[in-house]
């Protein structure tokens, strides 16, 4: 027979009692009253807002180990909150938050080479000891596996990245490439992958480092003579989390060192876990032996999440923030925003944000207000690789054949088009056009816009394609 919650919570508190002073006990613990047990779920209602934070800054370690032990390993514990009541009416209202999985992510010290002479060691990231430094894992604790909502558009790399927590370095996904668009959670997934190494194997090394801090951190080491070092650094990491590796074209020397790093950190046997907006076969500027490398081990893409995971999305942030709102209001904003997640949540914070501060009710009317400003405000900004997309599906060609080096007719027109819309329609660098488009420079880029408005202005059918293909790009 299942016991009851009060009971569970009884020998929750007996076990508290031997663990705190008996003041502590008083203040903190008896005012808690169990309110229900639901799926391994233990409800217990607190006084106040205050309290909930006390206890989760003070306490948190020692309620999660007790009900764990009288309930099970999968327990969890969620507060109900006596909320202050200003509107006159006398019963007060309660809010109910889930207790937050945030622990404090520390990597232990790191071996660092000495230098005979008198020189310091130089470390990019923080002030070494005389021997061992401190390596801070740059990971946020609100990015976990619990916080991330997965679909089908999401599956492939959220198994794989579990796998790779699970046994880090001793997976073929190695490296583990996640790829996507902007806002489908790419960053959420690496620090969750970090973040469930360090909760399992505390005594694992792991950093998570944008690409952009990377470059800087080497340019510094070559600045100060101190290359080495920065090397030395990167080699002693069990995992090593890169985010946004395309920001690495065009940089040959941080290249370079990163080919070095990764080949010593794969060699012995160490993670890698690097993200990206593309796949690595459309990285222009990339050194194929690094490319190469990129495909070693698995790439998995994130898709555009469907309906059903947006409003799930929608639904898990409102749980952690205490938040309840009408299910219309909800399923609105999820079929409003479909393509970006982020902006998904940025448009449910406004939402709140609107309500609480003008003192309205969120109802579905003030949601179509603050949708239509929020969305129409939102320019997307159209890539060079879209644009190429759809002026080859536009004339039928495949994509590697407009950026290989053929002077066919159709080949060179279809090119030519897809400059003159990428210098028209991005604010990307003729050079940077050029590349994209089988390695061109800007002069050709300029000879293609001028052609295609020759041509515009004295063809009737090309002025056609450019009218259908700007209607096709803008409605994108």
């Amino acid at each position: 027979m299942r016991k009851s919650f009060e009971l569970i919570w009884n020998n929750c508190l007996n076990v508290i009692k031997d663990n705190v002073s008996i003041q502590a006990y008083k203040t903190w613990f008896e005012p808690i009253k169990p309110i229900k047990l639901k799926s391994n779920i233990l409800t217990i209602q607190v006084p106040s807002q205050f309290f909930y934070e006390w206890l989760e800054e003070h306490y948190i370690d020692l309620l999660k180990k007790t009900i764990r032990k009288e309930i099970g390993p999968d327990a969890k514990l969620e507060y109900s909150i006596v909320m202050e009541n200003n509107s006159g009416n006398k019963n007060p209202y309660t809010i109910k938050i889930p207790t937050t999985e945030k622990k404090a992510i520390r990597n232990p010290q790191v071996t660092m080479p000495l230098d005979i002479g008198n020189n310091a060691i130089r470390n990019p990231f923080v002030i070494p000891g005389l021997r061992k430094v401190n390596v801070d894992s740059n990971l946020n604790p609100n990015y976990s596996f619990e916080n991330f909502v997965e679909g089908d558009c999401n599956r492939l790399a959220r198994s794989a990245g579990f796998a790779v927590a699970e046994k880090p370095g001793g997976t073929a996904f190695n490296p583990l490439l996640i790829y996507g668009g902007v806002g489908l959670g790419k960053t959420h997934l690496a620090h969750a992958i970090g973040i469930a190494i360090k909760n399992r194997l505390p005594n694992k090394t792991v950093l998570y480092v944008s690409s952009e801090k990377f470059t800087h951190q080497f340019i510094d080491s070559v600045k100060n003579n101190s290359t080495n070092d920065f090397i030395h650094f990167y080699q002693m990491i069990d995992v090593l989390i890169i985010d946004d590796v395309q920001f690495f074209s065009g940089k040959e020397k941080t290249q370079d060192v990163f080919f070095h790093i990764f080949n010593h950190l794969h060699q012995t046997g160490k993670q890698l876990v690097l993200t990206s907006d593309k796949a690595p076969v459309e990285m222009q500027g990339m050194e194929q032996r690094l490319l190469s490398r990129f495909k070693w081990g698995l790439s998995a893409d994130l898709q555009m999440a469907d309906l059903e995971t947006r409003i799930a999305i929608l639904h898990k942030k409102m749980y952690a923030d205490g938040i309840e709102l009408p299910a219309e209001v909800v399923e609105y904003l999820a079929y409003s925003i479909s393509n970006n997640i982020r902006e998904l949540e940025g448009a449910l914070i406004s939402l709140i944000a609107q309500s609480s501060l003008n003192k309205k009710s969120i109802t579905l009317d003030l949601a179509k207000q603050m949708i239509d400003k929020f969305v129409k405000n939102t320019a997307r900004e159209v890539s060079i690789e879209y644009i190429q997309k759809v002026v080859c599906d536009y004339f039928d060609l495949p994509i590697e054949l407009m950026k290989s080096k053929t002077r066919k007719r159709e080949v060179v027109q279809a090119r030519q088009i897809a400059m003159y819309f990428s210098k028209k329609m991005t604010k990307s660098s003729l050079a940077n056009i050029g590349m994209h488009c089988g390695g061109k420079d800007h002069a050709t880029v300029l000879h293609a816009c001028r052609t295609v408005n020759n041509l515009a202005e004295t063809d009737k059918h090309f002025r056609t394609y450019l009218v259908d293909l700007e209607k096709k790009l803008s409605v994108q």
